[in-house]
């Protein structure tokens, strides 16, 4: 359990756009992905199957790009507590040099699936993602 996941993505053919690198719009689904695989891996086994999550908002800053068959490394971290149903994820994607190419934050909120409705993120369910000084 952490604060803190990573994954490692390759660029694809389907990835790439008329410009010849990765599409704005995969840097989202890989954004999105990271949060998944994160939520996947910490979530108590319990949590995972009564709570869903939907993003409000996405910020991206573009910084570089790379082409087909880079390989990229994603980070996301949470570095604050949940307030109400919405928590601020960050994200970091570089290139292998080290170089960032991707920095973003999504604001999302969590998704009680029984009512389809937001429902507030309570400690015991932030916990596993949530840094040490903030437990």
């Amino acid at each position: 359990m952490s604060h803190q996941f990573t994954h490692v993505f390759t660029a694809e053919a389907a990835h790439i756009d008329a410009n010849g690198h990765v599409n704005n719009a995969v840097w989202v689904q890989w954004m999105e992905e990271l949060a998944a695989r994160h939520w996947r891996r910490d979530a108590r086994d319990h949590h995972r199957d009564l709570y869903s999550w939907v993003v409000t908002r996405h910020e991206i800053d573009f910084r570089s790009n790379v082409g087909e068959g880079a390989r990229v490394t994603g980070v996301t971290t949470l570095r604050d507590r949940p307030k109400g149903a919405r928590f601020m994820r960050h994200y970091r994607f570089a290139d292998e040099a080290g170089r960032v190419l991707v920095q973003a934050q999504s604001l999302w909120a969590m998704i009680d699936l029984g009512k389809g409705k937001p429902v507030r993120i309570t400690h015991e369910i932030a916990a596993p993602f949530l840094p040490a000084d903030l437990l």
